[in-house]
């Protein structure tokens, strides 16, 4: 009889230890999730930033890629200009 007894105790055991381990892998895999959305979130974050600030970098290089193509060309026809009027003297 108690060899019975000991058998349902030690399957009871058993049954509650999974039940437990269930639980506990339940826990982490929804710690887990939680942590892989925060860290998902971070990076969507950090890349927005990061191609904002290259596309601001871009637009700022762009405005002194033109100025300083402007100048030169305004610099240049008014050298040919000036040249011009010499020679017309």
């Amino acid at each position: 009889m108690l060899g019975g007894l000991g058998k349902l105790a030690a399957e009871g055991l058993a049954h509650r230890t999974e039940k437990a381990t269930e639980g506990a892998v339940h826990a982490v895999e929804e710690v887990v999730k939680e942590v892989v959305g925060h860290a998902k979130e971070t990076g969507e974050k950090a890349i927005a930033e990061a191609v904002k600030k290259a596309q601001e970098s871009a637009d700022k290089k762009m405005k002194e890629v033109t100025e300083t193509v402007t100048n030169t060309v305004t610099n240049a026809m008014t050298h040919a200009a000036e040249s011009l009027g010499k020679l017309g003297q």
